[in-house]
């Protein structure tokens, strides 16, 4: 095995079982007292009741601590319609139901507004954003939807999405004929095949994701760079029937090897065909695009 295939394994196990670290936690300064009803407040049924204390998942797996983790859980309540359009989002009902700290609070919330999906206006207050004002390109994003009910729907339009970007990032790219960048291209074949021979699934699919996302980088077009934080989303996401990369097989590896000889031989059409035909591996995919007709 290669080092950078032993150090991508390696990484691949040590971030699975990453936690935030003990005393984190800053707990929201001021005392409990008599709830008090407010109309139009959330419900927090949704929330994990013990994220400040033993919720202390790696947030989104990005190590972001515990304001990561408030941004997942409340950006996953968000896409999942259990805080709808429209609902305020008071900080200190937030910082007490989480134990979170006013800093906490703020800066989760600032994230949530980058995002599209609350926003936060004087005399108004902080209140969630219809789904037509969120930045449906940004990977977080992409994750939630895929977890929540809206999943096929994410699904779907995952997959028309790449069958649009990748097949064109193939042909561009096969004109480059960088050498380093084909032997990083080659890395992750072979970080592929050794992980599909050792059953380290979550190493292949981080290959795989680095592989797709590298692929569409050194298209030359800056425009098309951009969006390969979304095949990478889309690719992570663990059981997402948006391709057949994630099930290590050997179909899977073998068409992957022949995008990157097509791309060595500068076969822009070669290579191209190679990704479609990757992209209809999946039964999921074959019901939203076609396969590509023979000529």
């Amino acid at each position: 095995m290669s080092t950078l295939a032993h150090t991508m394994m390696t990484a691949a196990r040590s971030a699975d079982s990453g936690l935030a670290n003990p005393g984190e936690l800053d707990r929201y300064p001021f005392a409990e007292g008599p709830s008090v009803d407010r109309v139009g407040a959330p419900a927090w049924d949704g929330a994990d009741p013990e994220l400040g204390r033993v919720g202390r998942r790696a947030a989104g797996s990005r190590g972001r601590g515990l304001h990561g983790q408030l941004v997942q859980q409340l950006g996953q309540m968000i896409v999942s319609g259990d805080l709808g359009a429209d609902r305020p989002l008071v900080p200190e009902e937030i910082g007490q139901r989480f134990e979170v700290s006013r800093t906490v609070v703020r800066e989760s919330l600032r994230v949530l507004e980058a995002k599209g999906l609350v926003s936060a206006r004087p005399n108004v207050g902080t209140r969630v954003r219809p789904v037509s004002d969120w930045n449906l390109l940004d990977p977080d994003i992409i994750e939630w939807r895929a977890f929540g009910p809206q999943r096929d729907d994410q699904r779907r339009e995952l997959s028309e999405l790449r069958w649009t970007i990748e097949p064109l990032a193939a042909r561009l790219a096969a004109g480059h004929g960088r050498e380093e960048v084909q032997q990083r291209l080659s890395d992750m074949v072979e970080i592929m095949g050794h992980a599909m021979g050792q059953g380290d699934a979550l190493t292949f699919a981080r290959a795989d994701a680095e592989f797709h996302s590298l692929l569409i980088q050194v298209a030359g077009n800056r425009m098309l760079e951009h969006l390969s934080g979304i095949v990478s989303a889309a690719l992570q996401v663990s059981g997402s029937a948006v391709t057949g990369c994630e099930r290590p097989n050997e179909t899977s590896l073998a068409q992957h090897g022949r995008i990157v000889d097509a791309l060595a031989g500068g076969d822009g059409a070669a290579a191209e065909a190679a990704v479609r035909q990757l992209l209809t591996v999946h039964p999921e995919v074959e019901r939203v695009v076609p396969a590509p007709r023979e000529h």
